[in-house]
């Protein structure tokens, strides 16, 4: 018997020109705009049981953001704040929610957005409960398109392992991994009021670069949606992506239309972004009228805590790290002898070792389900390699699960063990030693297995 019921709310955080701009080791701040960045919110109800997830424009949301958050919803909804997922689209062209400590800037503005951004959640929350309305759900996997997205790390001829090399550089091989092409996309038609489409994918939101502040690809796609489909609102979930991006290293053809060649070897423009949205929204548009209803007689929530050793300097390494900082905040990237990629490659390198020199030897940090029937959501609070969404999806019992990345924090990298040994920017900037991953699919899986037997 179907219990479901289902609210849906938007509210614009656009943020006042001038504040820094989340997503690059060098510094950046909004001169303009794009179009407008967004929070969405979904009220789910079954019986007396209510859950709110919320989707954001923004590179990320910090845990103690989202803990804040969850306070503040909890005290003026009831909702538990346990019950509140909060996940960011990952968008490389948004404000930063937090002190990143990567360079001087002014962090006045930076902690009056977060304080708007808060209250706009709690808007959106509060909107989302108002507007319950009984519902059914729907489910389908489309898959996305070639020329979209790409496996982003390569090994080289000459042995190396390296993200984001440049285009066609005769030393790449093959590259590292293989693409999950799956889009999840789950469909809510309430009655009375606008459907509501879930679309879980994982791919970097980083296809504009520059200056002005813009929700990325991920905006194109909702928009795209929801102009072909009247009456339906579309929000978007970010799967696993810490891997992969939307540069096709051997361009052919009019690959490289409306684009150009970004200072870290990737194709960037608002074109890109375009191109990329609307490819994917043609995705949920072929398979949005065929998904399979079933009847949701429950939901749920389940957090579980993993602990991940801390992946520390050795004392050697911490001599040349504290180097390379020096030099970076001192604005003389030139005297470090490495570009493009390489470049952010070994500054974030030396940000992860001058971080962890006094830090924990250990983290702890907090995977969250969502059980909507028999769909589920996994809350990760990083940038889970795709093979975790991979392993993840093979958990028995649900007809879907959406592995969500950048959930209730912000988390760094979560690269396979296999990537540790091999090298590349992930590996070496990530805070966790290698093991992670496989914690996490272990961790996520076990989850998954106790809120099924729920």
């Amino acid at each position: 018997m179907n219990k479901l019921k289902v609210g849906y709310a938007s509210v614009n955080i656009n943020a006042p020109l001038g504040i820094a701009v989340y997503g690059y080791y060098v510094p950046r701040f909004a001169k303009g705009y794009l179009d407008d960045l967004e929070a969405e919110a979904l009220a789910l109800c079954c019986d007396d049981k209510k859950i709110i997830v919320i989707a954001v424009d923004a590179g990320a949301v910090p845990a103690d953001f989202v803990d804040e958050c969850r306070e503040l919803i909890e005290k003026e909804t009831g909702v538990l704040g346990a019950n509140v997922l909060i996940s960011a689209s990952h968008s490389h062209t948004t404000p930063f929610l937090r002190d990143m400590d990567m360079f001087d800037y002014d962090l006045e503005p930076v902690f009056e957005y977060r304080e708007f951004v808060k209250k706009r959640l709690l808007d959106a929350a509060k909107l989302a409960l108002d507007d319950i309305r009984p519902a059914r759900m729907g489910y389908i996997v489309g898959y996305a398109p070639e020329r979209v997205a790409y496996i982003r790390r390569y090994k080289m001829k000459d042995g190396t392992t390296m993200t984001c090399p440049p285009l066609g550089d005769p030393n790449i091989d093959y590259p590292i991994g293989e693409l999950d092409r799956r889009v999840n996309v789950l469909r809510f038609d309430r009655e009375g009021a606008e459907s509501v489409v879930f679309v879980n994918y994982g791919l970097h939101a980083d296809c504009i670069g520059g200056e002005l502040l813009s929700a990325d690809w991920p905006g194109w796609m909702r928009k795209t949606v929801e102009k072909a489909l009247e009456g339906c609102k579309c929000m978007f979930f970010a799967g696993a992506e810490g891997d992969v991006g939307s540069t096709n290293i051997n361009p052919t053809g009019g690959d490289m239309n409306d684009t150009e060649i970004s200072f870290d070897n990737e194709m960037k423009s608002p074109g890109m972004a375009r191109f990329v949205g609307r490819a994917l929204a043609g995705t949920v548009l072929q398979v949005f009228d065929k998904v399979h209803y079933i009847d949701v007689d429950d939901i749920g929530v389940i957090h579980k805590e993993i602990l991940i050793p801390a992946n520390l300097p050795t004392a050697e390494e911490l001599v040349v790290a504290k180097k390379y900082k020096a030099l970076h905040d001192a604005g003389k990237d030139e005297e470090i002898p490495f570009s493009a990629m390489e470049l952010t490659t070994v500054v974030a390198e030396a940000a992860r070792m001058c971080k962890l020199e006094k830090g924990s030897e250990n983290f702890r940090f907090d995977l969250m389900g969502i059980k909507i029937g028999d769909v589920a959501m996994v809350g990760i609070p990083g940038e889970p390699f795709t093979e975790i969404g991979v392993e993840l999806k093979k958990a028995e019992g649900w007809v879907m699960i959406m592995p969500c990345a950048q959930t209730n924090g912000d988390e760094g990298y979560f690269p396979m063990k296999s990537a540790y040994d091999e090298g590349g920017y992930e590996s070496r900037s990530s805070v966790f030693k290698s093991g992670v991953a496989e914690k996490i699919i272990d961790g996520g899986t076990a989850l998954l297995d106790e809120m099924r037997k729920k």
